[in-house]
């Protein structure tokens, strides 16, 4: 389902945004970014969290982390990562491919402000190894996500 629901989601909502394959995974950000050449926070990271019995997307720039007590403040909990296997229920996208679009289960979806950083970011679309350049603002209007500040800079980078 996963890849096949994304290229139906742009035919039907955006079908001038062409879906970017790579013989290589660009499963995690750093992958990504190497094989696309870009810099790590341009990879747009969708994170699955439950806030209590919610389950919700936050795409985020790839270089950053989330902040527990700014999720607490915006989401009024604690946040908790899904288990891939609830990821792919939910979302229809495996671990490394997910991205908010073309998803199995209507979730809300959140936009970091982080992502406004950027003038192109590249989230996956639906496989580990597929992706889409688009706007930060485009992607927030195709997935009616609202926008949210989420996220610290991470310590690793």
């Amino acid at each position: 389902m996963s890849l096949h629901s994304v290229q139906q989601f742009f035919a039907q909502y955006a079908a001038d945004i062409t879906i970017i394959h790579s013989s290589s995974s660009t499963a995690t950000v750093h992958l990504a970014a190497a094989v696309h050449g870009v810099e790590p926070g341009q990879i747009a990271k969708t994170l699955s969290l439950r806030v209590g019995d919610k389950a919700l997307l936050v795409v985020t720039r790839g270089d950053v982390r989330l902040d527990n007590k700014k999720l607490r403040h915006v989401f009024g909990g604690k946040a908790k990562m899904l288990d891939a296997e609830s990821v792919l229920a939910l979302t229809g996208h495996p671990v490394g491919g997910v991205c908010p679009f073309g998803l199995a289960t209507e979730l809300p979806v959140y936009c970091d402000i982080s992502l406004r950083d950027f003038e192109v970011v590249m989230p996956a679309a639906g496989s580990a190894n597929s992706t889409v350049r688009i706007a930060p603002e485009r992607l927030a209007s195709l997935v009616k996500a609202s926008w949210v500040d989420v996220s610290q800079v991470s310590q690793q980078e």
